[in-house]
Order: structure tokens, then sequence, then C-alpha cells
């Protein structure tokens, strides 16, 4: 499982520094592809293969589910860490997420998400006083 906030730098050549907590479950293979709220997912590859059955699974005759496919399948890109627990975030993904320099590095459960640091305090800020203020049940029986 995938916890935490980290903020690490791109460097010149688009590459990100891994969180340490996070590099052993990634380093056998990742995928990053676009996801909601102009962040980038970074899946271990095996969710990204549960992922995908799941959206297999979606009735073709479905636009929503043939056009979400589209984009996240299209924009995937699969990678292998190096050594010193570095990925290259390709230039359209860095693009499409707003990434230049300062980034923030959330564990979201069974993935990572990869943000522009501007961008997440954004949607933090605009995010907190919904979370604070939820008053129906999310999980039932839990919360």
């Amino acid at each position: 499982m995938f916890l935490g906030t980290h903020t690490p730098r791109l460097d010149e050549k688009g590459r990100l520094f891994l969180p340490a907590k996070f590099r052993d479950e990634l380093a056998g293979g990742l995928v990053v592809t676009k996801g909601q709220e102009r962040c980038l997912f970074v899946f271990p590859m095996a969710e990204f293969s549960r992922v995908a059955e799941q959206l297999r699974a979606a009735p073709m005759t479905h636009k929503a589910a043939r056009a979400y496919s589209r984009v996240f399948f299209a924009s995937a890109h699969d990678e292998v860490p190096d050594r010193q627990g570095r990925i290259t975030i390709p230039a359209h993904l860095r693009e499409y997420a707003g990434l230049d320099r300062d980034c923030v590095v959330i564990g979201a459960s069974t993935r990572v998400e990869i943000w522009d640091r501007q961008a997440w305090d954004t949607y933090l800020a605009d995010s907190e006083e919904a979370f604070a203020e939820v008053e129906e049940e999310v999980l039932p029986g839990i919360f």
C-alpha cells in the first residue's frame, strides 16, 4: 500500500526520484499514465494489469469506457526504475500534468500519484473543506 506525501524534484532530463519507501514495490516495473485532475498515475505492473483487465471487461458499446480506455492506454508508459530509484517521465506526460521542477508524489493506496506542486496545493486547499464536511457515509459501515 502506498501512503504519504513526498516532494521530489524533476531533473533537467525529466527524471524523478521515487520516494525510498515506494521503491521496493515498484522495482520490478511500473506504468505511468494520465490520471484525473491533471495528475499522473503510477501503477506497479501487477496493479496496472488488474486495472487493465477491469477496463477490458467493460462493454465495447459503452462510449465512456471506450473513451477512458483510449486515453488511459494511449498515454501509458512502462518503465523499470534505475538503480538510484529514478524514472523518466515522458514529455507528453510532463506536459499533461504541468510538471516543471517541483513535484508532489503521494501514496494513493494501490497507486502513486505525481502532481505539480502548485496544482497539488490548489487541489488540497479546494478539497480539504469538503473532506472535513462529508456528512454522507462514504464507506458503508466505516465512515
